[in-house]
C-alpha cells in the first residue's frame, strides 16, 4: 500500500494528527494508519490504549466544528485505524487556529494542505446557508464595543443570548457575517466625496468610515449633517430657514444604503455630494424579482433580512419597505424628484438640494421678468442698446450683456445694423 489522497501512514501519534483528519474531513474522507511507515510496513507502538486516548481527546478538543460524528478510531492488530468520512460541516479547523490557511486543511494527492482562503468561502458557501449574512465569518476574532455602545444607548440588552436570537452567533456557535458585520473588525466602508459644483472635478473634501455598521451610520449621519446647509431667506420681515434636504431623508437614504447592499462584495458604499444633488450608491441591485416601480409603492424584499432585524431592533428602522416611500413624501410637492438607478450590480438614490433647486427657479423667474422687460420696451422702440438694458434693469454692463447674449441665443432679437443696437428678430 502507498500513501495517496485517501491514505495516510504515521509511526506514531504527533499533535499535528489532527492536520490530516481535517484535510480528510473538508476533502472526500479517508483513512490513517497510526504504526506504519511510509512504506505501509507495520512500526510497533509502545502504548496503544494511551495513544488512542490522546487521538481521541484532540479530536473532541482540537478540531471545530464538532467532528467527532466522522471518526472512527480502533485498535488493530499492528496499531491503531481512524476512519475519517466527509464531514457536512465544513470547513473544519484547528481550533485556535481559526478559519484562515493556518488552521483549515485539505487533501491534495498525498499531502494535507493549507486550504486557501477562496477554498475556505468555496466551503462555507457549499455548506451554510446561502445568505451571506448567515455564513460563519472567516475572522473569529471579533469584538463589539461600538455595538455594546449602540445597544446600551437604546436600551436593548445585548448579551449572548441575544447574539444567539439575532443570529450574530450561529447554531455551531461560531460568530456569523452578520457578527462580523456589527463587529469592530468589519471590513466595509462608507466613502464620501464632496464636490465643488454640480459635476465631478475638483474635490472639496474626502472621508471613509469604517468599523461596525452601527457605529459608521451613525458617523455618517453626523458627516452629512456638516454637508446639509441652513440658508436663511426673508419674506417680507420674516426669516425662514430650510435645509438642504430633509434630515429625514438623508437619514433613510443612508439606512437604504447600509441595510441593503450586497456584502458579499468586497466595495464601499459611496456617497457624492455636489451643489445641487446627494448620490448614495450601493453594491447590489434590486433583489430578484423587484423592480423600481415597486420601490415607489413600499414594496421591499430585504438583501438582509437579520442586519435588518437588529436596525429594527434598535428603532432605525421603523417597518420594512416604508422608507424611499417616505422620501419621495418629503418631495411630494416639490418640482425635482428623488431619483433611483439600477443595474446588475449596484444601485443609486439621489437626493436633490432643496434650496438648490429653489435658487436656480428663483434665477429662471427673474431671469423670465428681465427679458419681458427687453421685450415689452422693443414693442414700442426700434432698437435698444447695452446702457438702455443696464438702466431699464438697474444692473451693472456685464449682467446687462449677459441678458442680451442669452436673448440672441433665444433667438428672440439680433443685432441692428449700428453697433450695439440690438432689434426684435422679424
Amino acid at each position: 500500500m502507498y500513501e495517496n489522497a485517501n491514505l495516510e501512514f504515521k509511526r506514531e501519534y504527533t499533535p499535528d494528527l489532527k492536520k490530516e483528519i481535517i484535510a480528510f474531513a473538508n476533502t472526500s474522507g479517508g483513512i490513517i494508519y497510526i504504526g506504519r511507515d511510509d512504506e505501509g510496513k507495520p512500526y510497533p507502538i509502545s502504548d496503544i490504549s494511551g495513544t488512542m486516548m490522546r487521538i481521541t481527546n484532540s479530536i473532541r478538543d482540537s478540531i471545530l466544528p464538532d467532528a467527532t460524528m466522522f471518526v472512527g478510531c480502533e485498535m488493530s492488530e499492528d496499531g491503531i485505524v481512524i476512519t475519517v468520512r466527509e464531514g457536512t460541516n465544513k470547513p473544519y479547523y484547528i481550533a485556535e487556529k481559526g478559519l484562515k490557511p493556518s488552521g483549515v486543511y485539505v487533501r491534495q494527492g498525498a499531502s494535507s494542505v493549507p486550504a486557501s482562503f477562496e477554498q475556505i468561502r468555496e466551503m462555507i458557501k457549499l455548506t451554510d446557508d446561502d445568505k451571506f449574512e448567515s455564513a460563519r465569518s472567516l475572522n473569529q476574532e471579533l469584538t463589539f464595543g461600538a455595538a455594546t455602545v449602540e445597544f446600551n444607548r437604546l436600551g436593548v440588552e445585548f448579551g449572548e443570548s441575544q447574539m444567539r436570537s439575532l443570529g450574530i452567533i450561529g447554531t455551531d456557535g461560531l460568530y456569523t457575517n452578520l457578527g462580523l458585520l456589527l463587529s469592530d473588525q468589519c471590513a466595509h466602508s462608507i466613502k464620501f466625496a464632496v464636490f465643488s459644483g454640480v459635476k465631478k472635478g475638483e474635490f472639496k473634501t474626502r472621508k471613509e468610515i469604517a468599523g461596525s455598521v452601527l457605529k459608521q451610520l451613525r458617523q455618517a449621519f453626523d458627516f452629512l449633517s456638516l454637508s446639509n446647509n441652513l440658508p436663511a431667506t426673508f419674506s417680507g420681515i420674516d426669516r425662514i430657514e430650510q435645509y438642504d434636504y430633509p434630515e429625514e431623508t438623508i437619514r433613510e437614504a443612508m439606512l437604504n444604503a447600509i441595510v441593503h447592499r450586497d456584502y458579499a462584495l468586497s466595495g464601499s458604499v459611496i456617497v457624492n455630494i455636489y451643489d445641487d444633488r446627494m448620490e448614495f450608491v450601493s453594491l447590489g441591485g434590486l433583489v430578484a424579482g423587484l423592480r423600481i416601480e415597486d420601490l415607489y409603492l413600499g414594496i421591499s424584499q430585504p438583501r438582509n433580512e437579520k442586519l435588518a432585524n437588529v436596525f429594527y431592533r434598535l428603532k432605525h428602522i421603523e417597518a420594512y419597505g416604508t422608507g424611499l416611500k417616505r422620501i419621495m413624501q418629503y418631495y411630494e410637492d416639490f418640482e425635482v424628484k428623488p431619483e433611483i438607478t439600477a443595474t446588475q450590480g449596484a444601485f443609486m438614490l439621489t437626493l436633490p438640494n432643496m434650496n438648490y433647486a429653489r435658487s436656480i427657479g428663483a434665477r429662471q423667474v427673474k431671469l423670465k421678468l428681465q427679458h419681458e422687460k427687453v421685450l415689452n420696451y422693443l414693442q414700442d422702440h426700434d432698437f435698444i442698446t447695452n446702457e438702455v438694458v443696464q438702466e431699464l434693469l438697474s444692473v451693472r454692463q456685464t449682467r446687462a450683456y449677459a441678458v442680451i447674449r442669452e436673448m440672441l441665443g433665444l433667438g428672440w432679437i439680433v443685432k441692428g445694423d449700428i453697433i450695439n443696437e440690438y432689434v426684435l428678430k422679424e
